[in-house]
């Protein structure tokens, strides 16, 4: 068994994480997940502004551990190293000589593709970019993290890889997979998705957050993976936090697409998994199974879009409608609306007025529209104030998935500053297939239920959170929403109801969005892929929730009729 921690779910967690990990119990191997789409614009902007160009949090997190893990034998991976791999692991000898420390400190290279000839049609909407890349980052497999520690390296550094191939990597080089172990790999790739976003895994953002005790001081998850590719996540004990079947699959259905998940390594098939408790904060996965991984591997381009500029104004008391269209009149009779590349304004349902505007000047998109919006004060609605100052615009990018050919993205293991040679014995994988990593292939449809099939019964109108649980999220321009309940009969009922015409009846906002359903009967769970409507990615969404965090909280809320002999009784959950 190999014990895989989680320290970091994005820049910026808890920094006393790995503290926490290495000193609440036994571990093999630390792990933390720095990466973000978002993070590549923030890590190229710092590094345009003279700053690393890696996550430096990780290093102050490295400094509490670093001499434990030595004496223990805790081998530490993270993808850290975002734009600049080689810059991290010189920072890491650095912090070690100032420790008194000696670590084998091994880093990636090969997935930035800056410099190179790319296509860059965007894997999502068949649209050709015609601007220059600020970032091109191929997203590599686990096999380089293999590679580096069977070379015996203490610390290994990357920049772009797969989330789950923080968790893969290690698998390979404990277990010895090869390209052919399909099922293990799968399995592994099951293992690092769960626990890639940290406390999301441990009760953290869970539907049924009621359940979940002393959420304020969540533990962080662990995977104990097995040679054959099941593992089962837990935690360490006397953390707060909970896992249980409801909160692994939260996390499994967590930005995801169809059943198939493409990767470099495998295609995991997640209509196989089956979960199953196996104690107090303990959940098995098993049966997961895997197909050859397509020939392409995904690359994160990111582009610089211009500046953008967002004003929010209260609207409170009666008429709140017709406010709305008198201090957008106002605005626009001061700078008019096509002065702007773009703009964007939302009416919420709680009266708020949110104008956002993108340009590519920043004086249009800053001082100039926030000074007309603030003129507007004593001459406009009643009752008039804003929640944000008025203030400059911040420079935002875009988020562009294109897909290159596995074969031209060598990649390249460096041991202290040295280049290891690639050698008979760490072959990349042999892959086969169309894709990696990007759009999953196609799925059958789904039939869209007939109700009245179902038997006839009384109904009561409940929020559709009382017996259903919900995550949702971003993946470049699209929003993934996943869906589940705890029993058969339950999602029998849901995968009958939800259809995609329901999800567009009780959420109106994704009506004009093409969404893609996928059924995962397995994990008794739906996902739905609402395609564009986050834009350009979540630097560039106008949306209040640009990532779609809250797009399931919001469905939970929504009253629909439910069987009464479905509804949960006093003392029950629904997962």
């Amino acid at each position: 068994m190999l014990r895989i921690a989680n320290c970091s779910g994005f820049y910026g967690d808890r920094l006393s994480a790995a503290r926490e990990m290495v000193e609440g119990g036994p571990v093999d191997v630390l792990t933390g997940d720095w990466l973000a789409e978002l993070t590549m614009l923030i890590l190229a902007g710092n590094r345009l502004k003279g700053r690393p160009g890696y996550a430096p949090t990780f290093l102050r997190q490295l400094e509490d551990v670093l001499g434990p893990c030595l004496d223990r034998g805790i081998k530490i991976v993270t993808n850290a190293g975002g734009l600049d791999p080689a810059g991290c692991a010189e920072a890491v000898h650095e912090l070690a000589a100032r420790l008194g420390l000696s670590p084998a400190v091994a880093h990636v290279t090969g997935d930035d593709l800056m410099g190179r000839p790319l296509d860059l049609v965007n894997a999502d909407t068949g649209e050709r970019l015609d601007a220059e890349p600020l970032t091109a980052n191929a997203y590599l497999g686990g096999r380089p993290i293999a590679r580096a520690l069977a070379a015996g390296a203490d610390v290994v550094v990357t920049g772009r890889v797969t989330d789950a191939a923080l968790v893969t990597g290690p698998g390979m080089w404990r277990y010895g997979w090869g390209p052919d172990d399909l099922d293990a790999l799968a399995g592994s790739v099951v293992a690092g998705h769960v626990i890639e976003c940290g406390c999301q895994a441990t009760g953290g953002n869970y539907a049924f957050f009621q359940d979940v005790p002393d959420l304020a001081h969540c533990g962080f998850p662990i995977a104990e993976l097995h040679a054959d590719g099941s593992s089962v996540i837990t935690k360490h004990p006397g953390t707060g936090g909970l896992v249980s079947v409801g909160t692994v699959t939260a996390q499994l259905v967590y930005e995801i697409a169809g059943p198939r998940y493409p990767g470099p390594d495998v295609v995991a098939r997640f209509d196989t998994v089956t979960l199953s408790d196996d104690g107090p904060d303990r959940v098995r996965i098993t049966g997961t199974r895997g197909e050859p991984p397509p020939d392409t591997l995904k690359v994160a381009v990111t582009v610089p879009a211009g500046y953008r500029n967002t004003m929010t104004l209260v609207l409170t008391g009666l008429d709140v409608a017709d406010k709305a269209r008198v201090a957008e009149e106002a605005i626009w009779a001061r700078v008019p609306r096509e002065s702007f590349d773009q703009v964007d304004v939302t009416l919420t349902d709680r009266g708020l007025l949110r104008i956002t505007v993108m340009d590519r000047d920043r004086r249009t998109a800053g001082r100039v529209f926030s000074s007309a919006v603030v003129e507007t004060g004593l001459a406009g609605y009643p009752g008039f104030h804003a929640l944000t100052p008025p203030g400059d615009a911040s420079p935002y990018g875009i988020y562009w998935p294109v897909l290159v050919p596995a074969a031209e993205v060598p990649w390249t293991v460096h041991l202290d500053g040295r280049p290891l040679p690639q050698d008979s014995q760490d072959p990349a994988p042999a892959p086969v297939g169309k894709e990696a990593n990007g759009p999953a292939p196609a799925e059958a449809p789904l039939a869209p239920g007939r109700r009245e099939e179902m038997p006839v019964t009384r109904m009561r109108r409940i929020p559709l959170g009382r017996i259903m649980g919900a995550r949702s999220g971003d993946k470049g321009g699209n929003a993934n929403l996943g869906v589940w309940v705890g029993t058969p009969e339950r999602h029998a009922w849901l995968s009958a109801t939800l259809t995609v015409d329901r999800l567009k009846e009780l959420l109106p906002e994704l009506a004009p969005y093409r969404i893609d359903r996928h059924d995962l009967p397995n994990l008794r769970a739906l996902n739905f892929v609402v395609h564009g409507l986050l834009g350009r990615g979540v630097a560039a969404s106008p949306r209040m929730d640009p990532q779609a965090k809250a797009l399931g909280e919001e469905l939970r809320a929504c009253p629909v009729d439910v069987p009464e002999d479905l509804l949960p009784d006093s003392s029950e959950r629904p997962s």
